[in-house]
């Protein structure tokens, strides 16, 4: 259980939050959202006792236990990936490093035979004898095999170590847990595992994630931290933003009376509650949907962009043609071979690969940025594309003003016209005079966006369009791709991102690929496919 008392963090004359009040009980997952910079990751420090409040405080259950998913990938390096994992659970590592000290002694005396016997009863109550052999199962399940358990975590890449950090936090089943983003550099296997794993998790536990889909499947309650007020609300994610949404449209109906919003919101958390039933969320999340009040829901302050892809002419039967496409790395690695696919009016295709840079160099060889070794991409006379990349540092090496920059991408270069599109992007005021050069990674993309709505294209390609965007530009962003009218060529990492856009799946592997029109959920979750796949990426 955690306790917060009268928070308030400040920074400078930036008040981040204040006069914060909550409770965070055994048995429930929050699932903490905000908007960038809100200070999400900062309430997770101040919990942890690594950042001090301003004022107010945070105190934990009598002889609790907080673990923290750690943020340095290198503070490990000199320890083996086992050890790594148990100096999650510290009482338990000191109790392990001095009984080890003890035995190591060569003039084994009395007095240590007793505080042997000490250590040896505290370690039986921890369950010690069970840690590596628990250690090495969260290890497996987080996608770590045996063979680099006893590794030096130095020696081991960058996804691993992300791994291994995780099971850190899980180790021992702490009576609190706060995970940063825990769902960063894993596949959608290791996720689907964390779901689970945190699903059935009795003790308490803030995550902060962008993953929409991760939030749903594990959040019992929703932290909002919204214009420096944080609320709590029971439900997941997708129930708040619903609810919210629906208390925003209320709130505007002046007309309606209270009695038939009331029972628009009763009917809206019934049909919830029986979807939760079918969900693998536990029966207390269900539970609470039942208790909720109508007083509870509120509408959000939270402002979501405008984004509109209104495209210029319908495309039309001839759209996209990849024949016999091979690209390698400039070292020799093959990426994919002799690709061959038609793109069909009405497709939203999401293009996956377990090597990223296999989707990436797809998507600049069919908008001709890159160079194949061999093969033919032959586009559609209709099809007017526009191109999101994953990397978009060459657009910003500029001392434009964000207004400057897009009139770079627009025949009509009026400032009303063009202050337009930024006010969608939320560039409002002064702000769409500052140098691009400065801007963060969710505003560059922001202006990428908008770049991209005012091309008025009737094809768009993105590369992992989610990167750098906080929740309100995500939700929004797949809002509107859900109803874009026209061609959808994509990469992405987001579960939600995917299930709710593509009706089309592309896997790419050196070998081959496989083309299926079908759901996401169903396509991850098929034996038959993910066993082909696995023979593709084995060449075998």
């Amino acid at each position: 259980m955690i306790t917060v008392s009268n928070l308030e963090v400040q920074f400078g004359k930036r008040v981040l939050f204040k006069d914060v009040n909550l409770k965070f009980t055994p048995g429930n997952c929050y699932g903490v959202i905000g908007a960038n910079g809100a200070g999400k990751s900062t309430f997770l420090r101040v919990l942890a006792g690594e950042v001090d409040p301003t004022r107010g405080s945070v105190s934990f259950g009598p002889g609790e236990r907080l673990s923290v998913l750690k943020q340095d990938h290198f503070e490990f390096d000199r320890h083996t990936v086992l050890d790594t994992v148990l100096m999650g659970h510290q009482p338990l590592w000191e109790i392990m490093q001095a009984k080890n000290e003890i035995y190591a002694k060569e003039d084994f005396s009395d007095e240590d035979g007793i505080r042997a016997a000490e250590l040896e009863e505290k370690f039986a109550e921890m369950e010690g004898w069970n840690a590596e052999s628990d250690a090495a199962e969260l290890l497996s399940g987080l996608g770590i095999k045996e063979s680099l358990h006893y590794s030096l975590m130095g020696e081991l890449n960058a996804k691993e170590k992300v791994r291994v950090l995780l099971a850190q936090a899980l180790f021992g089943k702490p009576d609190n847990l706060l995970l940063d983003e825990p769902t960063n550099d894993l596949d959608v296997n290791t996720i689907m595992w964390l779901e689970n794993y945190l699903s059935n998790y009795e003790n308490t536990v803030l995550v902060v994630s962008h993953d929409r889909h991760f939030l749903d499947a594990v959040s019992t309650h929703t932290i909002d931290i919204d214009y420096s007020d944080i609320n709590l609300f029971a439900g997941n994610y997708s129930f708040w933003y619903q609810s919210s949404q629906l208390a925003a449209r209320q709130q505007a109906q002046q007309n309606k009376k209270a009695e038939e919003k009331k029972k628009e919101l009763m009917e809206f958390i019934q049909r919830f509650s029986a979807n939760v039933a079918k969900s693998k969320q536990t029966t207390s999340r269900k539970k609470m949907l039942e208790k909720l009040t109508i007083e509870e829901i509120k509408p959000s302050m939270r402002k979501y962009p405008g984004i509109i892809f209104q495209p210029e002419r319908e495309p039309g039967t001839k759209i996209l043609a990849v024949d016999g496409l091979s690209y390698s790395t400039p070292e020799g690695e093959t990426l994919f071979r002799d690709l061959s696919f038609t793109i069909e009016k009405g497709d939203k295709v999401v293009f996956l690969s377990r090597e990223p840079r296999a989707v990436t160099a797809l998507l600049e060889c069919i908008t001709g940025n890159l160079q194949p070794e061999s093969g033919l991409v032959e586009w559609g006379v209709t099809i007017k594309s526009a191109y999101l990349p994953v990397n978009n540092t060459a657009f910003f090496n500029s001392d434009l003003s964000i207004i400057d920059w897009l009139a770079q991408y627009s025949t009509d270069t009026s400032e009303l016209f063009l202050r337009g599109y930024l006010g969608k992007m939320l560039f409002s005021g002064e702000e769409v005079y500052k140098k691009v050069s400065v801007l963060s990674g969710g505003e560059k993309m922001r202006c990428m966006i908008a770049r991209m709505m005012i091309e008025n294209p009737n094809t768009l390609v993105l590369d992992s369009p989610t990167n750098h965007l906080d929740l309100e530009s995500i939700q929004a962003f797949n809002n509107s791709l859900v109803s874009f009218p026209g061609i959808v060529l994509m990469t992405s990492h987001d579960h939600e991102f995917i299930e709710t856009v593509a009706n089309r799946i592309i896997e790419i592997t050196p070998n081959g690929m496989v083309d299926k029109y079908m759901e996401y959920d169903e396509y991850i979750l098929s034996e038959k496919i993910q066993g082909q796949l696995d023979r593709l990426y084995a060449g075998e």
